[in-house]
């Protein structure tokens, strides 16, 4: 297999490629008025839906979630975010959704790992190929859209293409100087900023934007103590283009991004009840539970538009992650979700949990799960616009190199539990849990038509994944990696994906269209030899529908798995191994629908009242029996068993008032009650995650046209509900926050 470059290569090899086209100067003779180009056409290359001008043209799912609907509410919570799209799986974890666990159709969310999540549409997790638990997600507030595509059409991107991909985009280079600050103050002592400046001139342009988030944190942890946040994420972009009337258009933009996060946070839940007594209690053994981690990303981008039928991008990229997972891991030798699930059978371990009862034997495991990341790549994609007589086509190409690591490094502490603290720390040895490292090299292609006959549109595609892994194991008692007792395993895979939609416009109002694809999921590195890919074929049918006030989207869907995998994961309740595992084949099938209504509009008043109905209905359940060690499924699945969290129904009405000084933005959002392990029939009470019912509130009051105030209220009726039982109990969802603000913005 041909080794993807090294970012140093990556780089020379796109200023090699710049330099041989030349930076053009203007014409000698006039350019071809029909070959001018919009220098806007470069930010089209950092979208995946081509923006909501280009959604209904799309063969499939995919919608696109602007400015104006992400500012009506706080959308710092991507969860809060992606409630509006339908077919979208969500469980919520910490309550700010800075570590989502997203899916789509019925694919799973554990860590966002059976997605594609890019920004700017660029690969973002932190090794997508060799670890694909997203511990690092995109910080949402700082983004001026989202786009979800799913079905035939999201072939175009992988690697994983089971249910869909997710693409956050960052905010974009002004076009004349300008600037805003968003600054808000509320409850559990919440601070939060996004504030930017940037300008343009004809040939550069430049933007520095940065987010912070401060809170508190809402849980009560037992002795006192924070349970908060602190979040810092920082942008800055730079771009070179050619002048306006050049023969050719090109542009080069350099993004440069770092975030970096501490939080006092911990996996460990409450009894079941102790939830219903308490359910922001912190027992004290969370103490010393901490989250660390910083992200840095560059993103190097060249674009090239010699003609209006032609254009070009490549973008070369690297990501860099470390974090340290510092948590709680067991008492003498006890998992806390076993004293958690079964605490009759372990009331010792229990008490000295809520720090009722001493351990001074350092019986108290803390597991520092440290990790470093990188990713890292280039994607070169073309686009082609011909015609050939009455049949139009628009074909597409892409070709990335890809590689990826992620280097575990991890011990256990020993703790004593005294009197309510946790003291007399002793030190494990360095890599004693976990020393190994992971990695992945990637070569994909794909290549898809759009053929546009009259009314019909025909999408063929075909994408190509050969991923080669290595992990090397240097054992637990070698921490220089001197290699004396190192273990290596290899293995790879090479798939070929089809897909094909197809669309009919019938009529001005309606667009019917279908789709059938191949899915895929790799497996990772260090895959045992009885372990496949995760490979399915997937269907859907549907329509787009249009007129002057009523407009949406109904789809079907089915998905017929041949291997499910589940991956070994500390956030799901396993041991953090990482390693995946067969689950046989499983059938998915669900419905989507999409509303908008204009009714002020349809009323005739001065207001705009828009209103936005999002549904998604899913069933998942395997097709075969086994027993298994993995723990969302442990110990044993029978046929017909209901895949865990994965509710029946959703449902999210989001309604808005916009006058000429003043507006309100309320969103409802119901969840039907899921289960938190396998099984069929009536949902046992220990292992159900109960529906709910939440909404939001957002008022504006416009003093000037340049400076707003704003209240922000989530969770507006104060409803307590639990979002998970793993990986170590209970954990509840955010109780009812109120945050004042204001917003002043200057250029725009």
């Amino acid at each position: 297999m041909i080794r993807p470059p090294a970012s140093a290569g990556c780089l020379l090899v796109l200023v090699l490629f710049a330099a041989a086209i030349g930076a053009t100067e203007p014409a000698t003779e006039p350019a071809d008025p029909e070959a001018e180009v919009d220098p806007s056409v470069v930010f089209e290359s950092v979208t995946v839906t081509g923006g909501p001008e280009r959604i209904d043209a799309i063969p499939g799912s995919a919608t696109f979630l602007g400015e104006t609907e992400l500012e009506k509410h706080d959308h710092s919570d991507l969860h809060r975010v992606l409630r509006q799209v339908p077919g979208v799986n969500i469980q919520e974890e910490e309550g700010f959704g800075l570590r989502p666990n997203i899916g789509m159709r019925g694919t799973g969310v554990e860590r966002s790992s059976k997605i594609t999540l890019l920004e700017d549409g660029v690969l973002i997790a932190p090794a997508p190929y060799a670890a694909p638990s997203a511990y690092y997600v995109p910080t949402a507030g700082r983004m001026a859209s989202l786009e979800v595509r799913k079905g035939s059409s999201s072939i175009t991107q992988g690697p994983y293409t089971n249910g869909g991909v997710i693409n956050l985009v960052s905010r974009d280079i002004p076009g004349g100087f300008s600037g805003s600050v968003n600054l808000a103050y509320g409850d559990h002592e919440t601070l939060r900023l996004n504030a930017d400046v940037g300008g343009s001139s004809e040939r550069f342009g430049w933007l520095l934007q940065t987010y912070q988030l401060d809170s508190a944190g809402f849980k009560d942890l037992d002795g006192g103590g924070p349970t908060g946040v602190d979040l810092g994420d920082y942008l800055a972009k730079l771009r070179f283009g050619s002048r306006s009337d050049a023969s050719v258009y090109q542009a080069v933009e350099l993004k440069l991004g770092f975030t970096e996060q501490f939080g006092d946070e911990t996996y460990l839940g409450l009894t079941r009840e102790d939830f219903e007594r308490t359910p922001y209690r912190r027992y004290a053994a969370s103490q010393r539970d901490f989250i660390d981690s910083e992200h840095e990303q560059l993103q190097v981008r060249y674009y090239l538009q010699p003609s209006s039928g032609f254009r070009a991008t490549a973008t070369l990229y690297r990501n860099d992650f470390y974090r340290n997972w510092h948590k709680g891991q067991s008492i003498a030798g006890v998992g806390l979700s076993s004293v958690l699930d079964f605490p009759e059978l372990y009331p010792t371990e229990l008490a000295i949990l809520r720090g009722e009862l001493d351990e001074v034997t350092g019986g108290f495991k803390i597991r520092n799960n440290r990790r470093d990341y990188f990713g890292e790549g280039v994607d070169l994609l073309a686009g082609l616009d011909l015609t050939a007589g009455a049949v139009g086509h628009a074909v597409q190409f892409g070709l990335r190199f890809h590689r990826d690591e992620e280097d575990r490094f991890q011990e256990e502490d020993a703790w004593n539990m005294v009197e309510g603290f946790l003291t007399g720390e002793v030190r494990g040895a360095p890599g004693s849990q976990s020393n190994r490292v992971s990695a992945a090299e990637a070569i994909s292609f794909f290549v898809r038509d759009e053929i546009r006959l009259a009314r019909w549109t025909l999408s063929p595609g075909v994408r190509v994944e050969d991923i080669d892994f290595r992990r090397e194991d240097y054992g637990r008692s070698d921490p220089s990696r001197a290699g004396e007792n190192l273990t290596v395993r290899e293995n790879g895979t090479r798939v070929v994906l089809p897909g094909l939609g197809v669309s009919y416009r019938a009529g001005d109002a309606w667009i019917l269209f279908g789709g059938i694809h191949k899915g895929f999921a790799p497996p990772g590195a260090g895959k045992s030899d009885e372990v496949d890919n995760e490979e399915s074929l997937n269907y859907e049918l549907g329509a787009n529908f249009g007129g002057r006030d009523l407009s949406g989207r109904l789809v079907g869907f089915y998905s017929d798995y041949d291997n499910l995998l589940g991956r070994d994961t500390l956030a799901g309740g396993g041991e953090g191994t990482g390693d995946p595992f067969n689950g046989g084949e499983v059938e998915v099938f669900g419905l989507e629908a999409l509303v908008d209504y204009d009714l002020g509009r349809a009323v005739g008043g001065s207001a705009l009242i828009p209103v936005r109905i999002a549904y998604t209905y899913t069933s998942a359940r395997f097709l075969s029996s086994f027993e298994t060690s993995f723990a969302d499924w442990a110990p044993a699945v029978r046929r017909g068993d209901e895949l865990p969290y994965l509710p029946h129904h959703q449902l999210t009405v989001n309604g808005s008032y916009i006058g000429d000084r003043w507006a309100a933005h309320l969103m409802l959002n119901y969840t039907d009650t899921m289960r938190s392990r396998p099984g069929q029939g009536a949902i046992p009470p220990d292992s159900a995650i109960e529906d709910r019912l939440i909404a939001d509130l957002a008022l504006d009051f416009r003093l000037r046209d340049n400076l707003e105030l704003f209240v922000q209220v989530r969770n507006l009726t104060d409803e307590t509900f639990m979002v998970a039982r793993r990986p170590h109990g209970a954990r509840p969802g955010l109780p009812r926050s109120v945050l004042f603000g204001i917003d002043w913005g200057f250029g725009r």
